[in-house]
């Protein structure tokens, strides 16, 4: 019997040590956690349509959020949210301190308005909507000039010409490529377009040469600064190089 006993509360006194040491390294670990991962710094990459500042208000937007571990623990297992024009944003952690914020924007091309719900349809490369809104965002542009009565979000563009979605897309890609796109793309009722910069327009013409006229009006257009008038590359080819700005005075 004593022996029993004795078996007994050497396993209850082991037990106790055991539930203890594990208190204390919970402790410690919690001790750990709170004073040495505190947020002081954010890393904020990919971002052009929202500042540094808008995005970390976006990801720290809880009382737990000045602690680093909570927030990339929280992020592993749920994401930001529906924010608008971003994909998505990986949150990780590189160090205690500092936060690395990685924003995925939708690659938004052009937006058309459309009367049917007061709105703004932003497009991607592909022709796809990405987003409706009534916000216009600086540096993509509008275009106007085609019909387009209705869109469903993240489907492709019903414009009732195939052949001037194909232009857009093929247009708008090349401007973006060479960091050109414009204020506005119109086009006119032979379905050409049109290119606004401020007070200056270029008539692009048909897509024949396109890749050629856009590279040749990645030279001009800085000499145009603070001008107004007509840039005509429409009839711009290979044996036809002569390129007319008409100037308003």
């Amino acid at each position: 019997m004593k022996k029993r006993e004795k078996k007994r509360s050497k396993k209850k006194r082991t037990g106790v040590y055991l539930f203890l040491a594990l208190l204390l390294t919970a402790g410690i670990g919690a001790l750990i956690v709170i004073n040495v991962f505190t947020v002081e710094r954010a890393e904020v990459l990919g971002n052009e349509l929202y500042s540094d500042r808008q995005i970390e208000e976006m990801v720290l937007n809880d009382k737990y959020s000045w602690n680093s571990l909570y927030v990339y623990l929280k992020y592993r297992f749920f994401d930001v949210g529906d924010v608008p024009f971003v994909d998505t944003m990986e949150i990780s952690l590189k160090g205690p301190h500092m936060l690395r914020i990685q924003v995925y924007e939708k690659g938004m091309l052009g937006y058309l308005y459309i009367d049917t719900i007061g709105m703004n349809a932003y497009f991607d490369k592909d022709g796809f909507v990405v987003e409706t809104s009534s916000e216009m965002i600086e540096g993509i542009p509008k275009i106007t000039g085609v019909e387009c009565s209705e869109v469903v979000l993240y489907e492709r563009l019903p414009l009732q010409n195939d052949g001037v979605l194909r232009n857009l897309l093929n247009l708008t890609q090349i401007l973006k490529k060479y960091g050109l796109l414009p204020d506005q793309i119109h086009y006119d009722a032979s379905l050409e377009p049109t290119l606004l910069y401020g007070g200056v327009e270029v008539r692009m013409g048909t897509e024949e040469n396109l890749s050629q006229k856009i590279i040749r009006l990645s030279y001009i257009l800085p000499q145009l600064n603070g001008l107004s008038g007509t840039l005509h590359l429409e009839n711009w080819a290979e044996d036809n190089t002569d390129i007319v700005f008409d100037k308003i005075e």
